[in-house]
């Protein structure tokens, strides 16, 4: 399955000479879009070989990838279960409409404080959750692993070797190492951090040999889940006029920070910008629910 590209038509682009195109990847699916698609993939084909029959895996309570993995379970017959960080969400998790739809599409829970989700890599803590659960395949928090970047490398087409920069959000680092592997020779990868702090630079150093590429640390606005007026603005403008919704985590910020540098003239002019939307909308919900408590503005859906 691939998805579409689209020209994003605005002034800015017009004025200094840079064609951005969004690769459409939030299309591939209602309820597994984006990254989240390539991610489970080869892993739930691995599943499925190795002859598992339940899926395990890590989020928080307004994680894309908890709602998609219970989906995509559900699709291909597997049971699932999500371990949540949050021991508070225990009463209150019908509340929240990310984990009420993967719920309702058979995941379990186990609501975990966050100094045992800290744990989750810890052998001694994989081996308890298979004495409580049975023996299960595991999935990563985020769905990182070399299955799931070897699916994010099938995100790169013949048709996108027009490009000079491939441009992604950066959560875990697999997304954009897999853009990274099979980028073209000319082309520079650009990774835009949700986080703070340099430590995905290491990760994804251990996660591809190739050097073409670049991690932009510079609007992650106070780190991951965070979000400010400026940043609200500028996602409900984008939508407006090109018609296409942004996620407030991953795609918005990378889209904010990539209006900022054309306007700087980062890009030489004639240059050919492809960025990926990795999907992530169903947190806008989510992101909203926040939103209103603090009295902001909300995020059009």
């Amino acid at each position: 399955m691939q998805s579409k590209n689209q020209l994003v038509e605005l002034p800015l682009f017009a004025e200094k000479q840079v064609t951005l195109v969004l690769k459409r990847e939030d299309l591939l699916h209602p309820f597994i879009s984006g990254n989240k698609y390539r991610k489970l993939k080869y892993n739930l084909l691995e599943a499925n070989n190795s002859g598992h029959g339940t899926i395990l895996t890590f989020g928080g309570a307004f994680s894309n990838h908890i709602e998609a993995t219970s989906f995509a379970a559900k699709e291909k017959g597997f049971k699932s279960i999500g371990i949540i960080r949050g021991e508070e969400l225990v009463d209150s998790w019908h509340k929240n409409t990310t984990l009420l739809k993967a719920h309702e599409d058979g995941m379990k829970f186990k609501f975990v404080s966050r100094d045992d989700y800290r744990r989750k890599e810890d052998s001694d803590f994989l081996a308890d959750l298979t004495k409580e659960f049975g023996e299960f395949y595991l999935v990563p928090e985020g769905g990182t692993n070399t299955l799931a970047i070897k699916g994010c490398e099938e995100i790169i087409t013949e048709d996108d070797k027009q490009f000079n920069f491939i441009c992604s959000s950066v959560g875990t680092g697999g997304t954009v190492s897999g853009l990274i592997n099979s980028s073209f020779p000319h082309q520079e990868v650009l990774g835009f951090s949700s986080l703070k702090g340099d430590f995905l630079k290491k990760d994804i150093d251990k996660l591809t040999n190739n050097i073409r590429w670049n991690l932009i640390s510079d609007y992650h606005f106070g780190g991951y889940a965070k979000i400010s007026q400026e940043l609200i603005h500028f996602i409900n403008e984008f939508k407006k006029y090109t018609n296409i919704p942004l996620d407030p985590i991953y795609t918005g910020k990378m889209m904010f920070g990539l209006f900022d540098m054309v306007r700087r003239d980062t890009f030489a002019k004639g240059t050919k910008v492809l960025a990926i939307h990795t999907g992530g909308l169903q947190g806008i919900a989510g992101m909203n629910s926040v939103l209103k408590k603090k009295k902001l503005p909300l995020l059009d859906i």
